[in-house]
């Protein structure tokens, strides 16, 4: 009796600190897109912003995976509401595997993905898929307006930038993959959660994650 009773203890000790970490995650995510979109001049371009059909935000990517295969990247995907206005609860997504190229070096980076077709989204929710094969990506441009951008950039699926070392920019991203992260949207929801009915808008939006999809409100709260 005794033992089950520290088994149960011990493993609510761990749900709390897992679901601290996811919270701890969410708020990395809403710090990187104010950080990134407060300088217009550099910042994701509103016009894109305004297209997106989801944002994916990948906080603190590690280069580790860049050298042996394997996890080196968590965060959370939003889309747009059913009607085109607002952003649904976040949704865990994991990046693995790929190579983001040299900009990033031997530093953390931050990830930036905008999808921009409703085929994109659907590929959020797919168990798992590789940028640059099952779905076109292109280094996003910067700036307030997408007029340097180039006919890749506005024909493809996703569009992909990275914050290292304080310089942010578009990069590729081919070969990398993503797919949900149902160990993480468990946590943070309390249950087991089909990431689709995340991004559909038929879940609540958790406290953790308030600030990321006001961030996201206010910076594209409606589609164009």
């Amino acid at each position: 009796m005794v033992l089950r009773s520290l088994l149960v203890l011990t493993f609510i000790a761990g749900s709390l600190s897992a679901g601290e970490a996811e919270d701890k995650r969410m708020e990395a995510a809403a710090v990187t897109l104010k950080e990134i979109m407060d300088v217009a001049d550099k910042a994701i371009p509103q016009d894109l912003f305004s297209k997106a059909s989801c944002a994916v935000i990948i906080p603190g990517l590690k280069k580790g995976g860049f050298i042996v295969a394997g996890q080196y990247g968590r965060g959370f995907a939003s889309c747009r509401q059913p009607d085109g206005k607002g952003w649904t609860a976040p949704a865990a997504m994991r990046m693995e595997g790929g190579s983001v190229g040299l900009q990033i070096g031997g530093q953390e980076a931050d990830i930036v993905l905008l999808v921009m077709s409703q085929k994109g989204m659907e590929r959020l929710t797919s168990s798992k898929f590789t940028l640059g094969a099952d779905a076109s990506v292109a280094a996003g441009p910067v700036g307030r307006s997408t007029t340097a951008a180039t006919d890749i950039t506005m024909r493809a699926e996703i569009l992909s930038w990275s914050r290292s070392r304080g310089v942010f920019g578009g990069i590729a991203l081919k070969g990398s993959t993503l797919r949900p992260d149902r160990e993480v949207d468990t946590i943070v929801y309390g249950k087991e959660m089909d990431s689709k009915e995340i991004l559909r808008g038929n879940v609540p939006v958790p406290a953790g994650g308030q600030e990321l999809v006001s961030l996201l409100n206010k910076y594209s709260g409606r589609a164009n």
